[in-house]
């Protein structure tokens, strides 16, 4: 059975970035023991949390990271995004049954005559751009965190 290592070009893999986001998220997760401390706490003194104001369209609860939002809510929207990789599209698109007609079908491939490769690697490209940034977020909300109830490291 080949064995996979983590060489040069396997770092910036789409598995890997998916694994990277998905343990920042965890990590996340596990050092914010009482997420309702985060309710009122504003991004302003994150910047990398405010950087991104894309919606999550695809792979999120259709949310996005407002400017005025709290951490509270992106929170809520990195632990969402990961519940949709782990478990699928499917139960995603489920959840977002309440969208307008038109924007779900913004979302859909536009069709059968486009060039397929040309698509795929613009949206793998997309998806590793976007997973780099919410990792980084989920690293930034987890530090706040631990700032906001005195803990250094």
């Amino acid at each position: 059975m080949m064995q996979i290592s983590e060489s040069y070009n396997q770092k910036n893999s789409l598995f890997n970035t998916m694994n990277r986001f998905i343990g920042a998220v965890n990590n996340m997760d596990h050092t914010v023991m009482v997420p309702s401390l985060l309710r009122d706490v504003p991004l302003d003194e994150a910047p990398d949390l405010k950087e991104v104001r894309t919606a999550a369209g695809g792979v999120g609860g259709g949310a996005y990271f407002q400017q005025d939002a709290d951490m509270y809510s992106s929170y809520i929207l990195l632990k969402s995004i990961r519940n949709d990789i782990e478990w699928g599209v499917l139960q995603a698109e489920e959840r977002r049954k309440e969208k307008a007609p038109a924007e779900v079908e913004a979302l859909r491939p536009d069709g059968e005559d486009d060039d397929l490769e040309t698509q795929f690697y613009f949206h793998l490209k997309g998806l590793h751009g976007v997973l780099s940034k919410l990792t980084r977020k989920a690293n930034t909300l987890t530090t706040r965190y631990k700032e906001e109830i005195g803990c250094r490291h």
